[in-house]
């Protein structure tokens, strides 16, 4: 049901893309294609609606009471605001990493082996492998391979959001989705997620929601300019920071507001 019929150069396509949350016009007529296999930033003051469209992708706008969406959102070619859509088989495809660090109350094990296990992966082995590849690829497994059965509650904060990555990679999406991820991390910690994400693109597409510019310049290939529910424009980072095609991204890139 998730799979297109060919491989195509965009993994996200929008098109005429709205959020209403009751009356209120969140997300505005949308119109954006995002590259698979890159980094794409969505960046605009508080409020402007980048957190709200990124919600769009796996559908989590659908728990808002009174939230609904009009338009087209494609991913990998399939429309995924059709009636016949399950939304588990789409969170399976798209995994998400929150601003705040939320690991279940189970062993570090558990939290990268429990999603899994629920939908059919049984075997003690397969298990095994799959908690020692996904924490390799979070760049946390030395740190913790030897207390496997601890509880996750103990690790660092930076830690525990490397193991919220962790625990995303282990459904083996397509797409990884970042709200603010370093938002709450120390200097440390955010250089190590920033370092994941430019090495994670060669195997997902990845979007991050920042307010931080320099973390934008940083990690993304591609980065969008949200401003009051629209999308301003979107180019490749470096052009966007260095020559702005629109007066309100400049603006706000030179902190005129914001």
């Amino acid at each position: 049901m998730m799979q297109a019929i060919a491989q195509r150069t965009a993994m996200i396509e929008a098109e005429d893309l709205s959020v209403y949350y009751g009356e209120k016009h969140a997300v505005r007529h949308i119109n954006m294609e995002i590259k698979r296999n890159a980094v794409t930033a969505f960046i605009g003051p508080s409020g402007c609606g980048k957190s709200t469209f990124l919600r769009t992708i796996n559908r989590m706008n659908d728990e808002i009471s009174g939230c609904r969406v009009t338009g087209n959102l494609y991913l990998d070619g399939i429309d995924i605001y059709q009636p016949d859509i399950k939304k588990e088989g789409l969170r399976q495809m798209v995994g998400m990493l929150f601003q705040k660090a939320n690991p279940f109350q189970k062993s570090i094990y558990e939290n990268i082996a429990f999603a899994p296990r629920f939908h059919g992966m049984t075997k003690k082995q397969d298990l095994d492998q799959l908690v020692e590849e996904s924490l390799q690829k979070a760049a946390l497994w030395n740190e913790v391979k030897d207390r496997l059965g601890s509880s996750a509650l103990a690790l660092s904060g930076g830690q525990q959001q490397r193991l919220c990555l962790a625990r995303a990679i282990a459904m083996r999406p397509d797409i990884l989705l970042l709200d603010e991820p370093c938002s709450a991390l120390d200097p440390l910690s955010t250089a190590k997620i920033e370092e994941l994400i430019v090495q994670l693109k060669d195997e997902y597409t990845i979007v991050i929601v920042t307010h931080n510019m320099h973390q934008a310049m940083r990690v993304a290939d591609d980065t969008a300019f949200f401003l009051m529910g629209e999308l301003i424009e979107k180019n490749r980072t470096e052009t966007l920071f260095n020559s702005p095609a629109h007066k309100e991204t400049g603006d706000y890139l030179n902190g005129r507001f914001g």
